[in-house]
């Protein structure tokens, strides 16, 4: 959410910013709805301080026997606390309308963000491993031989529809190994703090991280009314939500392997093969809590993080920085990584590391105490993806395929895995 003293400060520099993101200039009809709530306001004050006053003089004309300027002075009282009314009324609506206009604008860019109008626009940043040379055309991932017994998406058709899987046996022993590869190298290596949170959040929680009201069609909401995490950074982030931090207890740094639910509304007949794209994924997701000064550093450090994974698997990857026409709603600037896939011979997205500034905090209400005192000031907050399973699972199977239809794994999974390095043919763990 903006700050719209900020706005009033500065309307041309809001403009700009906003126009980046591919929008037309707002600030004047902004700022005409907070000037129209803020006269309601004065008035309303105003009006009271009359009715206040009037109120006192009621007695001093009633015990004065007064009774023509006692009638006068109780229809001018009423006549006030209508007015009142009337105008904090006014204002409510004024109030309404401004947070609804405000809540519906994406985050601005950071001045070093690329412009540009979509992913065609995005800028390399660099990438790590070399794609590897098949002897052989490689296959998409669900048409491997290793995967066939392990990997069903007829029946996971028949349970829920289209864009779910079944796994099993080998395959679905694989896809746990990875993210509790994830885990433990997060929590043990770089330091973050495992959490387990509900899937099912309140309304307000979708609100505070900005997926509604703009993204509720890619959302599932349940008959109780509760909402389905479409990512864990709905509830990791909100774990700040309405409290007032310590400088000194920033950063805050957690991790979490949590279902996701996505209804893909947007993304109608793309990647219907296979498990790329589907309604329940499951995904270590990533997200910090810090100073305003520490933000942008985090945002490196969080895409290392990342990047780390993909590395140890020995997945080939790249890293871009989204332009303004790219990023999401409430990024200020977004990493996406994005592991080489050799069955669709090309990278696709795995991560997405996201600097959101303040934009979340100001609609959670999340704020900290500066070190040696002064005015509370709001966090700033980063999520990323560390990484998505499934997609990880693909670029796993993809890249270990071998002619004789098995997949060779990673080293680093071994240890999650009993010691086998090898996903045969016939689906079995060797």
């Amino acid at each position: 959410m903006h700050d719209i003293r900020a706005i009033r400060e500065n309307p041309q520099g809001f403009d700009a910013a906003i126009t980046r993101r591919g929008l037309a200039p707002i600030s004047a009809q902004i700022l005409d709805i907070d000037a129209a709530r803020r006269a309601s306001i004065a008035a309303a004050e105003e009006a009271q301080a009359e009715r206040n006053a009037a109120s006192k003089e009621v007695g001093a004309a009633k015990a004065a026997g007064d009774q023509a300027r006692f009638e006068q002075l109780r229809a001018l009282v009423a006549e006030k606390k209508e007015l009142i009314a009337r105008l904090e009324d006014e204002a409510r609506t004024g109030d309404a309308r401004l947070n609804d206009l405000l809540m519906s604008l994406p985050n601005l860019p950071l001045d070093e963000v690329p412009a540009g109008a979509d992913e065609a626009d995005n800028v390399e940043m660099h990438r790590w491993g070399t794609p590897r040379d098949f002897a052989f055309a490689p296959a998409e991932h669900y048409a491997l031989p290793a995967v066939q017994s392990g990997m069903d998406f007829e029946t996971a058709s028949k349970l829920s529809g289209a864009r779910f899987v079944v796994l099993r046996g080998a395959v679905a022993r694989l896809h746990r190994a990875l993210a509790q590869f994830m885990l433990d190298t997060h929590i043990t290596d770089n330091g973050l703090t495992e959490v387990n949170a509900p899937v099912l959040v309140r309304e307000e929680m979708m609100y505070g991280t900005g997926q509604l009201p703009k993204f509720g069609e890619d959302s599932y909401q349940t008959r109780d009314g509760w909402w389905l995490i479409p990512t864990s950074e709905v509830t990791l982030t909100n774990t700040v939500a309405g409290t007032m931090l310590e400088a000194a207890d920033l950063p805050r740094r957690m991790t979490a392997h949590s279902l996701c639910f996505r209804s893909e509304a947007g993304s109608a007949g793309r990647d219907t093969a296979g498990m790329l794209r589907q309604h329940q994924f499951e995904k270590v997701e990533m997200v910090s809590i810090t100073h305003p000064q520490q933000s942008r550093d985090e945002l490196d450090r969080m895409t290392r993080c990342a990047e780390g994974i993909l590395e140890r698997l020995d997945l080939p990857y790249r890293t871009v920085v989204l332009c303004t026409g790219d990023m999401g709603f409430g990024a200020q600037r977004t990493h996406d990584i994005e592991v080489w896939l050799p069955g669709q011979n090309s990278y696709r997205e795995i991560s997405s590391v996201s600097l959101c500034g303040d934009f979340q905090a100001r609609r959670m209400n999340a704020r900290f105490r500066p070190e040696g005192g002064g005015k509370p000031e709001f966090v700033h907050t980063l999520n990323g993806s560390g990484l998505a399973v499934g997609r990880c699972l693909i670029a796993v199977l993809e890249n270990g395929q071998q002619e004789d239809g098995s997949v060779a794994l990673p080293q680093a999974l071994a240890p999650w895995l009993g010691g086998k390095s090898v996903l045969s043919a016939q689906g079995e763990l060797i």
